[in-house]
């Protein structure tokens, strides 16, 4: 045997291996900053949801659009205009790889060793601190890391990209945190295409959704609707044959079709001029993007620059959802950061009060974490949110104002929320709150407000008065609404468990006091009427006692009502906690056993007859006179709407009375 000897030149320059000057293979380099650690954090740290790695994607080849496109306006060599650019998505099912695509700036093998070989160095940032004071330019990565989230699906991430102005393309290759390669590749156009090779399904994980059209076209309108410019991708349809008969429905009568569909709206609603848009316009969005099958009650468009720039576009549903007065709801606004949804839902736009609004928030000026999926906390958040919060507000004063009946249909699903507004915020919605609430009252039996309630006091009235209970059918019987009626007070019905909560935070309205009608120091009377009643307070003061002594254990005191007309008897509150508050406390399940017992007072009619025989029982049979006791203060709760604490005892007593 022959054996032959040859002489191979092997060198090795940066990251490339040369056999005779001919590369056969590069390099694997690690990734600088720490790599293995760092890029496995990004991996499985950074970002909650896996499908995000296509939105950042998206994201980074809109940013290479947009540098060849501020490029373009200065030079005619690019040969491009902003109709030109878009960015393609292919999914190969039977290789397991997806393919994002652009015709953007695309990278030399310097931009692709410094861009995706060193984490966190982010070109994009670079780039949009550079042209900062030029509008045409709308970069949104600035972290320099998005790009990674595609290892959370891929196993395997191929970059080919040609730069302009270059006749070189390059690849950079990797399968994680153990390096990359970068090597000379074909590609016959300038800019980027990223294949990745998903990962093989486990039994948690399905990989081979974001490879089908319905998941990626879902996923593109979820994040990247806004991205400026076109995403496509060629998508099955099946359509009738253009020779098929008329009446002809089989099978062969149709095909199926590959079209190059854009799957993005480009430009958002928000970003129209107002004078472009119809209101059916701004309403299809609504019904479209929010799930309702009903129109908005209104909706605010807006625009601001200063000190926070934003663009928001907000809508006053007219019903609520099935869950919004459970635990389960979510309040918060889209947000988006240009054109890219970064959360879904961001409570931190909404105060607890306006939790009913729907809409989106558009900012370029917004301090976005690494992810881009949670919002740090900054000033500029929380100007946007005070603005926010200004401008329902008013919208909502001004459909008050001009739409009575719409406002009052929007206020019987949401105004509830107002009052609980008020009373969970300590008072410090008042200001925002207190001109959009509404009660029934006894003026016409139709919803006031408080404005309108004080514009039409008395001249000599001092106070807002109310009345608590189930239905304004129950509050117009109660025995204390009768002597203000006929003094020509008005009267605000509060019928909803919250309502008496909120006004006792709330103390005023422009300087005028709330004062229940069962308050015990209700002041109705004349001066001459007060000195009647004081004189019959001492005069039967040993009754009142012995009465008193009777029920110990229910009321704090018997005495004689200024407040009644023609009814016998009522229960008046001595103390904080009113008999209202009393029963909603102690309906609550969280109670524990632990019931809440406000300080009440027993009051008798002296214009009734009743009085008359209390009087002679306490002289002739004071045992009698403990059972009377008894019997009223039950009537007195009943009145109320209260239980009785012994219905058989109750009962008894008044057969016994009747047998008599």
């Amino acid at each position: 045997m022959k054996v032959l000897k040859f002489t191979v030149s092997i060198f090795i320059r940066e990251q490339y291996i040369y056999i005779k000057g001919c590369v056969i293979m590069a390099e694997t380099k690690q990734f600088k900053a720490e790599s293995k650690r760092l890029l496995d954090m990004m991996i499985n740290s950074i970002y909650t949801h896996k499908e995000i790695f296509l939105r950042e994607l998206i994201s980074n080849a809109s940013d290479a659009i947009d540098k060849l496109y501020f490029k373009s306006l200065t030079d005619d060599k690019v040969g491009m205009n902003k109709d030109d650019f878009k960015i393609e998505i292919t999914a190969d099912k039977e290789n397991k790889v997806l393919t994002i695509s652009d015709n953007g700036i695309g990278m030399t093998a310097d931009e692709l060793e410094n861009n995706l070989g060193i984490i966190a160095n982010s070109g994009s940032f670079k780039f949009k601190n550079e042209n900062e004071k030029t509008d045409d330019v709308d970069i949104i990565g600035q972290f320099g890391v998005g790009f990674y989230s595609a290892f959370m699906v891929a196993k395997e991430v191929e970059v080919r990209s040609k730069a302009y102005g270059s006749d070189k393309a390059y690849m950079w290759k990797s399968s994680g945190a153990d390096g990359y390669t970068i090597e000379e590749c074909d590609k016959d156009s300038v800019g980027t295409e990223i294949r990745l090779t998903l990962k093989d399904d486990t039994e948690t994980e399905c990989y081979d959704e974001y490879l089908e059209a319905s998941t990626i076209k879902e996923l593109v309108k979820k994040y990247s609707d806004y991205i400026r410019f076109p995403i496509k991708m060629d998508v099955e349809k099946t359509k009738r044959k253009a020779d098929a008969k008329e009446d002809d429905y089989s099978d062969d009568a149709y095909e199926t079709v590959i079209e190059n569909e854009t799957l993005n709206s480009m430009v958002p609603l928000w970003r129209k001029n107002k004078n472009e848009l119809k209101p059916e316009d701004y309403n299809n969005f609504y019904m479209e993007k929010f799930g309702d099958y009903e129109p908005p009650v209104a909706h605010i468009h807006s625009k601001n620059e200063g000190v926070a720039t934003y663009d928001a576009l907000l809508y006053i549903p007219a019903r609520a959802p099935f869950d919004y007065y459970s635990k389960d709801y979510e309040k918060g606004l889209q947000l988006y950061s240009s054109g890219v949804m970064i959360m879904e839902k961001c409570a931190d736009l909404l105060p607890d009060w306006f939790s009913f609004v729907k809409g989106v928030v558009d900012s370029e000026d917004l301090s976005l974490n690494i992810s881009r999926e949670l919002l740090q906390q900054d000033r500029q958040l929380k100007i946007i949110a005070k603005n926010l919060e200004k401008s329902i507000k008013n919208e909502l004063a001004k459909l008050l104002k001009n739409d009575r009946e719409k406002y009052e249909k929007f206020y019987s699903v949401f105004g509830l929320q107002f009052k609980f507004g008020i009373y969970q915020s300590y008072g410090a919605a008042n200001e925002t709150l207190k001109d959009l609430l509404m009660f029934p009252s006894s003026f016409d039996g139709k919803n006031v407000t408080l404005k309108e309630y004080v514009s039409r006091m008395k001249e000599d009235q001092k106070e807002i008065y109310y009345a608590c209970g189930e239905t304004k059918e129950r509050i117009e019987m109660l025995p204390q609404l009768e002597k203000i009626k006929d003094k020509g007070y008005e009267v605000l019905y509060f019928t909803q468990d919250v309502d008496e909560f909120a006004i006792k935070v709330m103390i005023n309205y422009d300087g005028k006091p709330f004062k229940s009608i069962s308050d015990a120091d209700l002041d109705l009377d004349t001066e001459e009427e007060k000195e009647e009643a004081k004189k019959l307070d001492e005069e039967n003061k040993d009754m009142f006692a012995f009465m008193q002594e009777a029920i110990a254990d229910k009321v704090k005191t018997v005495r004689l009502s200024k407040k009644l007309k023609t009814h016998p008897v009522c229960l008046s509150s001595d103390g904080s906690i009113t008999i209202e508050m009393e029963k909603v406390l102690n309906a609550m399940p969280q109670n524990d056993g632990n019931k809440v017992k406000a300080e009440k007072a027993l009051e008798i009619n002296p214009n009734h007859p009743i009085f008359e025989k209390l009087k002679d029982l306490y002289a002739n049979d004071k045992d009698k006179l403990k059972d009377y006791a008894k019997l009223l203060y039950d009537q007195a709760l009943l009145i109320e709407g209260m239980s009785i604490d012994n219905p058989v005892e109750f009962a008894n007593l008044v057969c016994e009375l009747m047998t008599k």
